[in-house]
């Protein structure tokens, strides 16, 4: 336990206070993936911190992916990983193993995870209430069962949020013909944070969020305006694999949500410090 005084806690209560009252009642959509999912320190201090903003009245709806323990599966069964554009190529035993590794063995083991730390949760994937609708990624290379997402349906997200669940979603969709999409669950996460209006959107990542010269972490850019990100591009501080998180964001904004976030989920209770100070964590788009 942290060696401060009870004077040191109950000014960070305090402090804590305008954010609850400003936030309580609202919702918002956090895409859970990199470090903080494969650490048991950094797990444990997710759990926590959604737990806590369930507890302050805060409806929490967690998307999460799985690359590395998809990757892992296919290596099991001999099958190799490949990657065109950073999205895997997904053929049909391949979709297999993603809605079997994400929808299953990764969705509830997270929804376990969450009731060890005294939360309510519900395991949901895009299948379920048709909540995630796709079609086919049209893409000049064939990437099998990758989908674009075309519908958003929120029904059974609410409903498990009125009940005072925690939706924690896996990002497989269904396709008019039956057929199973794999969704970039960035992407997801911000489609889906459109359509439940959510006051926030926030992206954890393994990074400290958007920098200015992208090998100085002192360099961290902390508000940006979404007009100003096709400049940031042309300059090159947006490149790379920021290219799609940031875009994942700028259309949460657009479509109404009202401020979309690319935290550092490698710190501990990052959530609970871009939720509940005046400094936050990360880089903030509005």
């Amino acid at each position: 336990m942290w060696n401060i005084s009870n004077q040191d806690r109950a000014n960070v209560l305090v402090q804590a206070l305008p954010y609850i009252q400003k936030m309580s009642g609202k919702t918002i959509v956090v895409k859970y993936g990199g470090n903080a999912m494969i650490s048991p320190e950094l797990k444990d201090a997710v759990m926590s911190d959604i737990v806590l903003l369930q507890l302050v009245g805060i409806n929490v709806v967690l998307v999460h992916g799985g690359g590395p323990e998809i990757s892992g599966m296919l290596n099991k069964i001999g099958k190799e990983s490949r990657f065109i554009n950073g999205l895997r190529v997904t053929d049909e035993e391949t979709i297999d193993i993603v809605q079997m590794v994400l929808a299953g063995k990764v969705n509830k083991s997270l929804v376990q995870l969450l009731e060890q730390h005294s939360g309510k949760a519900i395991g949901l994937c895009g299948l379920d209430g048709r909540m995630i609708m796709a079609e086919k990624k049209a893409s000049g290379i064939d990437l099998g069962f990758v989908g674009e997402i075309t519908e958003i349906h929120t029904e059974v997200i609410e409903n498990a949020t009125k009940n005072g669940y925690v939706p924690i979603i896996s990002t497989v969709a269904g396709g008019y013909n039956g057929a199973v999409y794999n969704i970039n669950a960035d992407l997801a996460a911000a489609r889906i944070a459109a359509e439940l209006k959510a006051a926030k959107l926030i992206l954890m990542t393994d990074i400290r969020g958007l920098l200015r010269n992208k090998d100085d972490e002192n360099t961290l850019i902390p508000v940006v305006n979404v007009s100003e990100v096709p400049s940031l591009k042309r300059e090159g501080i947006i490149s790379g694999g920021m290219i799609p998180k940031i875009d994942c964001c700028v259309e949460a904004v657009r479509r109404g949500v009202k401020r979309a976030h690319i935290i550092d989920g490698r710190i501990p209770h990052s959530i609970l410090i871009e939720m509940f100070s005046d400094e936050g964590i990360g880089t903030m788009f509005y």
